[in-house]
């Protein structure tokens, strides 16, 4: 993995990540131009299957200044996913049969300089396992805050 441009910390919080994809994305110049300027959010973004293909809803990609209005995205708009067969036929499987969601996890650059998205077969948290992650997490700041003043 590359040059990691926005990561989902909120994904991570409310789900738990079963399993992990590199999936590349369909963007134009101009969205690409706002990943570089890394004018992305993917807070409030999901996956979801629209004919069997996967689909980026709500991840914001900002626009430039620079680029010209007739050529500019949609920023909040819908991007088509790039997966193998496989990988697509298993993540339909884990959310129709059995209840999973597709999260994305992060954006970044690959070593050739293309745009990847990290995304993840998940499964969502109850109230009491967001508790239990914050109250380790808690626990392992105080364990590292003691092993550096001891």
């Amino acid at each position: 993995m590359g040059e990691t441009i926005a990561k989902n910390k909120k994904a991570y919080h409310d789900y738990f990540i079963e399993e992990k994809f590199e999936a590349g994305l369909v963007l134009k110049g101009s969205e690409v131009k706002g990943l570089r300027a890394r004018r992305v959010n993917l807070k409030d973004s999901f996956i979801k299957f629209v004919k069997e293909e996967p689909i980026l809803f709500n991840a914001h990609i900002g626009r430039l200044e620079t680029t010209h209005h007739f050529y500019g995205h949609e920023e909040r708009g819908s991007r088509k996913l790039l997966l193998h067969k496989k990988q697509i036929q298993k993540m339909l499987k884990a959310v129709n049969r059995d209840g999973y969601t597709i999260v994305p996890l992060q954006l970044y650059f690959n070593d050739r300089n293309i745009a990847k998205i990290q995304i993840g077969i998940a499964k969502g948290k109850q109230l009491h396992d967001k508790r239990q992650d914050l109250k380790e997490k808690d626990q392992k700041r105080d364990i590292a805050r003691a092993m550096k003043e001891y």
